[in-house]
């Protein structure tokens, strides 16, 4: 008997061994993939929308999240994954999530935006514990279909929001009381 608990003790330490040295591997490429999502849909963004490109040239910082999936009926919820790029280089990673109730029901999922324009309005941001959009810095939403007269004499808010790519069954899009939440990484 102690001899297969021996063999079972050696096997546990081999497989946490094993783990721990994967663990930090699937975490870089889930980060990595993140990373690449993020800026493929930025790319996209910028190609279909000058406004969105010209925001970005002149923005502090950009929160890029390619893909939210939101889903109600009644309640309803969001959430998704993105990054922080200053300087086109990506410094931290994010949640987004929100929850409402109301007259609701379906599926879609989207991607978003967020263009900080100052850098008092980024660093109050990176600074922060929870953002919540709606709450703090002045944001305006702006459609990417319909950011074809935005530029940047006229952009004048501390933070734009740009939703994009919405695919799915559900009436609108809105990004009022979501909460973008720093990952630990």
């Amino acid at each position: 008997m102690s001899k297969y608990l021996s063999v079972a003790k050696n096997l546990f330490f081999l497989m946490a061994v094993v783990f721990g040295l994967i663990a930090p591997r699937l975490a870089m490429a889930a980060d990595s993939k993140i990373e690449q999502d993020s800026r493929a849909a930025l790319n996209s963004l910028y190609a279909g929308s000058p406004g969105a490109k010209a925001l970005g040239a002149k923005a502090r910082g950009v929160l890029a999240f390619p893909k939210v999936i939101k889903a109600g009926l009644v309640v309803g919820g969001q959430g998704g994954d993105g990054v922080l790029l200053v300087n086109d280089k990506v410094v931290d990673h994010y949640n987004t999530a929100a929850v409402s109730v109301g007259l609701q029901a379906g599926a879609q999922h989207f991607g978003y935006v967020l263009f900080f324009m100052s850098d008092k309005v980024l660093n109050d941001f990176r600074n922060s514990k929870n953002f919540e959009i709606g709450v703090g810095p002045n944001i305006v939403i702006v459609d990417a279909g319909a950011a074809k007269d935005l530029n940047t004499e006229t952009a004048k808010a501390d933070v734009y929001a740009m939703i994009f790519d919405q695919k799915g069954l559900m009436a609108g899009v809105g990004l009022q009381g979501s909460k973008i939440t720093k990952l630990k990484r």
